[in-house]
């Protein structure tokens, strides 16, 4: 007797389905896998971040920073502050423990264009000139700026620009004077009889300053006023008497320094 031969089966047509559900099942676990570890490396990073900022005694963010209370302690009206944060820096600056060089003509211009930079980035060009003479890099620092009228205290937002041109000023050894400048309207307070005294406790103040907060030599640094008597523009107009009153910080040049008394 023959045997009944079974019906032959129909090709599955859908088997590819198994091999698809797989692949897609192991990718997912692939995507869930790799978001685990960027979470785990998130945190361990801003662990090491908040270990960081407490070292260094940084705020974290989102904490307001402590008010600073700034109070005159001396009779010339110089005021503490906190130590300058600085801002720019000349490329051939002298590093930590290295002998500090002399500036060339090279570097005065290498300085003011630093400086000048830093002036249009926070729009401060109208608060500071510089010029470069024989005598050597010349930084005005323009009255309306740093002090208020008939005072001779540096005015709190003056820190930041006398900061970053003190930091570029300073990694030479070349001598630095600051002289004060004033316009020819007559001053007689009881502080500043004239603006002979005006003019001279201006330039000691920022002396002062820069001695206190910058690597500075105290035999290369000096300071002096001169009144009303070196003006840079007419004092028949009120421009020209905003120019006049002014701090000169001058980094003298070797020829600068020789025709010094």
């Amino acid at each position: 007797m023959a045997l009944k031969k079974e019906p032959e089966k129909h090709p599955n047509h859908e088997r590819w389905l198994v091999s698809y559900a797989d692949f897609i099942t192991l990718l997912f676990a692939v995507f869930t896998t790799l978001y685990a570890m960027s979470i785990t490396d998130k945190k361990k990073v801003e662990e090491i971040m908040q270990s960081l900022q407490a070292s260094f005694g940084m705020v974290s963010a989102g904490t307001p920073a402590p008010k600073i209370n700034v109070v005159p302690s001396r009779p010339m009206n110089i005021i503490p502050s906190v130590k300058p944060e600085m801002s720019i820096a000349p490329s051939g600056r002298a590093r930590s423990g290295q002998a500090k060089v002399r500036a060339e003509e090279k570097d005065f211009r290498q300085i003011k264009s630093a400086i000048e930079a830093y002036l249009i980035k926070q729009g401060a060009q109208d608060k500071v000139t510089l010029s470069i003479t024989r005598r050597g890099l010349i930084v005005s620092l323009k009255e309306a700026g740093f002090f208020d009228p008939g005072q001779a205290r540096i005015k709190t937002s003056g820190y930041d620009l006398i900061n970053t041109i003190a930091e570029a000023m300073t990694q030479y050894n070349n001598p630095l004077r600051l002289e004060g400048h004033t316009d020819s309207t007559p001053i007689s307070t009881a502080q500043f009889p004239s603006n002979w005294e005006l003019s001279a406790a201006r330039a000691t103040n920022g002396l002062q300053y820069l001695i206190k907060y910058f690597d500075i030599d105290p035999n290369k640094i000096s300071a002096t006023g001169y009144g009303e008597f070196r003006p840079v523009a007419d004092n028949a107009t009120p421009d020209g008497r905003a120019k006049n009153r002014r701090v000169d910080l001058v980094m003298l040049s070797d020829e600068g320094e020789r025709g010094e008394p």
